[in-house]
């Protein structure tokens, strides 16, 4: 089992979560659709009411590179007395939605690598009405643009990368921006002065090509108001702290939370969703209520 270390600032990002270790292996489809990974790893995090558990894992041949997820836990009852650092097997399942992890055994103990960890700076977060970063991105037609270029319109912008492949993750938030904008575009007489923004901080694999490829697959080839692009190190340096973004790359390796941001006419922060918990219906609210917000004088 191979650990991960702590490599320079742009490349360790982390506040808000611990990172852990795994290795899994290959894929059973069921007849529900559904497919299941057979799957080794070390706990680092358990949430409260034992429904989520975080897990860093290797590569899974043919489905995803090894990166740090925290996977949601349908049987709660399946962690009862385990404890971070230790090993377990389980089984990875992924259906058309959502994935969970289930089949969950203790094989050992390993000390946890919370010491690895660079600490969570809550102080350095930005709060509603604070300025966001104005980070270059490298857009899906190969431009360099700013976020200050789109001062005047309201901006939701989230962090994905394309190969992330768990539906409830990196797909869910661009799903989310898909529904969202129609909703928008579907009132009448409602506000035009909005657009999205998919930000990619996968630079090295996710250049202008593949971001168009893969943003066509969302938007229905309609890019009406919905850009994608990808964020380089100096960028995510910038931008990743005072959002509470995590990503931790080393090799192979990709690990990352979920950020997803509302940025008002004047480049401010007016709503940040930590999760996937979110719907639709919840940014489309924020993005027009700060986009019928009046402009200071």
């Amino acid at each position: 089992m191979r650990k991960i270390t702590l490599v320079n600032y742009w490349r360790v990002l982390l506040l808000g979560i611990a990172l852990p270790f795994a290795g899994c292996h290959s894929s059973k489809p069921s007849n529900d659709g559904t497919h299941s990974y057979a799957a080794q790893g070390v706990i680092e995090q358990i949430s409260p009411d034992q429904g989520k558990v975080t897990i860093h894992h290797q590569a899974i041949p043919g489905y995803m590179m090894e990166m740090t997820m925290g996977f949601a836990v349908k049987d709660t009852h399946e962690l009862d007395g385990m404890t971070p650092g230790d090993q377990i097997n389980f089984k990875l399942v992924v259906d058309a939605d959502e994935s969970w992890v289930t089949d969950i055994r203790r094989t050992g103990h390993t000390a946890p690598t919370n010491g690895m960890i660079m600490p969570d700076s809550a102080s350095a977060r930005l709060k509603p009405g604070d300025p966001i970063p104005d980070g270059e991105l490298l857009t899906e037609q190969g431009k360099r643009v700013h976020l200050s270029d789109f001062r005047g319109q309201v901006v939701a912008f989230t962090f994905f990368f394309t190969r992330c492949p768990l539906p409830d993750y990196c797909p869910l938030m661009n799903r989310n921006f898909s529904q969202t904008r129609k909703l928008l575009v579907s009132i009448p007489n409602g506000p035009k002065n909005w657009r999205f923004i998919s930000i990619s901080f996968d630079a090295d694999f996710d250049r202008p090509e593949a971001l168009a490829s893969y943003g066509n697959f969302y938007r229905g080839n309609d890019p009406d108001r919905w850009l994608f692009a990808s964020a380089d190190a100096a960028t995510l340096t910038q931008m990743a702290p005072p959002l509470g973004l995590m990503i931790m790359g080393q090799d192979a390796t990709l690990s990352h939370n979920l950020r997803t941001v509302v940025m008002d006419k004047q480049g401010r922060l007016y709503r940040q969703f930590n999760d996937n918990q979110w719907k639709a219906q919840d940014l489309a609210n924020a993005i027009l209520e700060a986009a019928r917000l009046p402009s200071p004088n």
